[in-house]
């Protein structure tokens, strides 16, 4: 029987491709569905489908998706993290010109300019001196949170010139390894602000990071600075952002996220939402959930969970497997593996991983698997789910 996933929006068919039409059904109009493939479309306050085994969200943040309630029912969510990191760091590379160059006030200046040649050339030449700026080389950037996106900004920004102060108490070895060695790694957040002339912002908005930047880090950066917020617009304190620019605390605000306060407003440029706004970025994005999604179906693979650890483990050839998702607590392997001796059933293989209060086991079992030693597996306390494979 195909598997079925339910697209909650458009979804680039170069992604859905990797979904084979023998194997799965896929639509909009899916019922009972066994995943759900979303990009902006809002899961919270919609009830969890009992059908549903994992959500894939085409892009990195996961703000719509309601993750403790999907982990209660042991269900994987994936992300795509680096699949529109291109798209984004070339976003934040113009914002650093914008930011430079006064670039939009200037272009806004030469669209209100009327007369002959000779009227705007005397107009012009009076007018670009309020529109100084100042070049890049030299300059510091600090780039806070170095992922996917803040890695290639940060690499990028050497490239041109700038010194590069990056901050990321919880960089991976897999980021760290791809940041560029001249790249200057500080510990402290108030010491990367007090230092740069640009700060670039590329955290996930979780509880943690919201309102990340306020008014105490706005004191904390120079009167010159400018701020590039590209991540998610509730990481800065608008009412605190807003008293800082009032204050001349900072020079400007650069962000993708407009809201009726900062829209028109002096030294604020505001873009709509368009950091993943390329075809290659939608498509990378749906590419990769839609293989994150074949792989737990098929085999019961983690990769790129935000909720779950990632678990691969080769299939051993004619094996059944289980997997079990599972709250971390003492002895669950053991119960699992008592009830399998019990069934006369030999493991050929055991994979076991946790993640703060989770827990994923993969098990490969020679000969059958009756359907009634996974119901029993799935009323041990604490398994939040299990499947036979």
């Amino acid at each position: 029987m195909p598997f079925r996933i339910r697209t909650l929006n458009a979804i680039s068919q170069a992604g859905l491709s990797r979904l084979p039409g023998d194997r799965y059904l896929v639509g909009h109009d899916i019922t009972q569905p066994d995943a759900l493939l979303v990009r902006s479309a809002s899961l919270h306050n919609q009830p969890i489908d009992p059908s549903v085994l994992a959500v894939a969200r085409a892009g990195a943040g996961t703000n719509n998706i309601p993750i403790a309630e999907y982990s209660k029912h042991g269900i994987p969510v994936f992300n795509t993290p680096g699949a529109n990191a291109n798209a984004v760091k070339e976003l934040v590379v113009a914002g650093l010109f914008l930011a430079a160059r006064n670039i939009v006030d200037a272009a806004a200046f030469a669209h209100r300019l009327e007369g002959d040649h000779a009227t705007m050339d005397k107009l012009v030449e009076a007018g670009k001196k309020n529109y100084v700026g100042f070049e890049l080389p030299g300059r510091v950037l600090g780039v806070i949170g170095l992922g996917a996106v803040g890695v290639e900004v940060a690499n990028v920004a050497i490239s041109l010139g700038m010194h590069v102060l990056g901050y990321d108490p919880g960089i991976t070895v897999q980021h760290a390894w791809a940041l560029s060695s001249e790249v200057e790694h500080v510990t402290s957040l108030d010491d990367l602000l007090r230092r740069s002339d640009i700060v670039t912002l590329h955290v996930p908005l979780v509880a943690g990071t919201k309102g990340l930047i306020g008014a105490e880090q706005f004191a904390a950066m120079k009167t010159s600075a400018v701020l590039l917020n590209f991540a998610r617009g509730p990481i800065v304190d608008e009412p605190s952002l807003l008293a800082a620019l009032e204050a001349n605390q900072i020079r400007g605000y650069v962000c993708d996220f407009p809201t009726p306060t900062l829209n028109k407003r002096p030294r604020v440029v505001t873009l709509p939402h368009l950091g993943a706004s390329t075809n290659e970025a939608e498509e990378n994005c749906a590419r990769m959930a839609a293989d994150e999604l074949r792989w737990y179906l098929e085999d019961g693979t983690i990769q790129n969970s935000v909720n779950f650890p990632d678990a691969r483990l080769p299939r051993g050839e004619g094996t059944r497997r289980l997997a079990i998702a599972n709250s971390n607590v003492p002895n669950m392997v053991g119960q699992i593996s008592t009830m399998l001796a019990e069934a006369q059933l030999n493991i050929s293989d055991l994979l076991n991983k946790s993640r703060g209060d989770l827990a994923y086991t993969l098990v490969d079992v020679e000969g059958a698997v009756p359907e009634s030693l996974v119901d029993r597996i799935r009323n041990i306390e604490g398994v939040l789910s299990a499947r036979l494979l």
